[in-house]
């Protein structure tokens, strides 16, 4: 049962100051930030996160949204003791696990019936990569269309689809740099690209999220399905944040009637575990050819039978409770919440988003960090989002109490009020 925040010490306490000294000795210094309060987490279950001093907090990012179901669902504990002692791993482009097959299988039910093909990896950013690989194969053509905020992961093709700076400027000598840029939400713009450049795949976020919680203008998939039928072009949708109930779909891109060539599904997929799927329509992955023994696209855990089992339990637990229009409806309710309170108040700019995907764009990067800072010592968790981090994310677990999340609010309009 979800609980409200408990803080017993400061934030962060001794315990997680003493372990950020210890893993600043042995970490690359680049990858986990040390000069802001950082809390290290001890146990966690349902909307709740301890901490090594016993804080508890309450995640409203639901693991960079990873943990869809919340945290240690029982339904998957069981899951995952019950598959680590009978097969926890396969050969799976060679004498694959049965429930390969049974995730491949049940994906294709709850798509659209369009995708019917897959190809399983481990990480959001190695889906597309499958993605891109596809396109190219399809197409000939190198060439990509993609978005000004885009984030499609830091894998070398990923990352040349990747619009920030940031994470591209120390790697650009490796980048092929076959990417188009426009402004997203604008279809001139990309059918001006297809015309003019050899672009093979369309590649858009329904709804960006490291991005800002963008959601582009009503119509534009629609307008993008169709720049890609006249061009040749894939329309690739990355449905990695937005895919599996997060904004109230199966997919973000039902909601406009839109059916992908290829999509991208990861983080919740595995309610925790590391698998991600990219899923195509069946006539543009056979382009790909049988394989001759030696897979050209493949990986040591694809297929992995304690994802392809979690995956499995995830699927089934979203469709049974109902959970995609819950968070269709949770969702519509918050954003109303949000517009009546929190939209009036000082620095905020806008409020926006769908279902469970949700954002507040302050006025200032400063005015956002401050507030994270302040939630978190307060016990709840929160990430600014957007390419100068102003817009506050909200993404909790799909299963969030309805209570908890109004909680939620109120401690934000307290915030943001002052």
């Amino acid at each position: 049962m979800d609980q409200l925040p408990e803080i017993r010490t400061e934030v962060p306490g001794p315990r997680s100051r003493a372990l950020a000294e210890r893993l600043a000795r042995v970490e690359c210094p680049e990858v986990t930030c040390l000069t802001q309060p950082l809390i290290f987490w001890e146990h966690a279950s349902g909307s709740n996160v301890t901490d090594v001093d016993e804080n508890r907090y309450v995640d409203l990012l639901a693991g960079f949204g990873v943990a869809c179901l919340g945290y240690a669902h029982p339904e998957l504990v069981q899951v995952t003791a019950a598959q680590a002692a009978t097969l926890p791993h396969a050969m799976s482009d060679v004498y694959p696990a049965r429930l390969k097959l049974e995730l491949l299988e049940a994906l294709t039910r709850v798509l659209p019936a369009e995708l019917g093909s897959v190809i399983l990896s481990s990480s959001g950013s190695d889906a597309v990569e499958s993605a891109l690989k596809t396109a190219l194969i399809v197409t000939g053509r190198p060439g990509v269309v993609a978005f000004e905020g885009a984030y499609h992961g830091l894998g070398l093709g990923a990352l040349d689809v990747t619009q920030r700076e940031h994470f591209r400027a120390p790697f650009e000598a490796r980048l092929p740099n076959a990417t188009r840029f426009v402004p997203y939400g604008d279809a001139d713009a990309v059918r001006a690209a297809t015309r003019r450049d050899p672009i093979g795949a369309i590649l858009v976020e329904p709804i960006q999220g490291r991005g800002g919680i963008r959601v582009p203008p009503s119509g534009f998939l629609r307008e993008l399905r169709e720049i890609a039928n006249e061009s040749g072009a894939l329309l690739v949708a990355d449905e990695i944040y937005t895919g599996l109930g997060r904004t109230g779909w199966w997919l973000a891109c039902e909601a406009e009637g839109v059916v992908p060539d290829l999509i991208t599904l990861g983080k919740g997929l595995g309610g925790g575990f590391p698998i991600s799927a990219c899923v195509g329509r069946s006539e543009i992955m056979q382009k790909w050819g049988p394989s001759s023994g030696e897979a050209i696209h493949t990986s040591t855990h694809l297929g992995n039978p304690l994802g392809c089992a979690l995956a499995l339990k995830v699927l089934e637990v979203l469709a049974r409770d109902r959970l995609l229009e819950r968070a269709r409806h949770l969702g519509e309710r918050v954003l109303e919440r949000l517009e009546k309170e929190v939209r009036p108040c000082p620095g905020v700019r806008d409020v926006r988003g769908r279902g469970l995907l949700l954002g507040i764009e302050l006025d200032e990067p400063a005015r956002a960090a401050r507030i994270v800072r302040e939630a978190l010592c307060s016990g709840w968790i929160l990430l600014a989002e957007g390419p100068d981090a102003r817009v506050l994310s909200l993404t909790p677990p799909l299963t969030i109490s309805e209570g908890l999340l109004d909680r939620a609010i109120d401690h934000l309009v307290e915030l943001l009020s002052t």
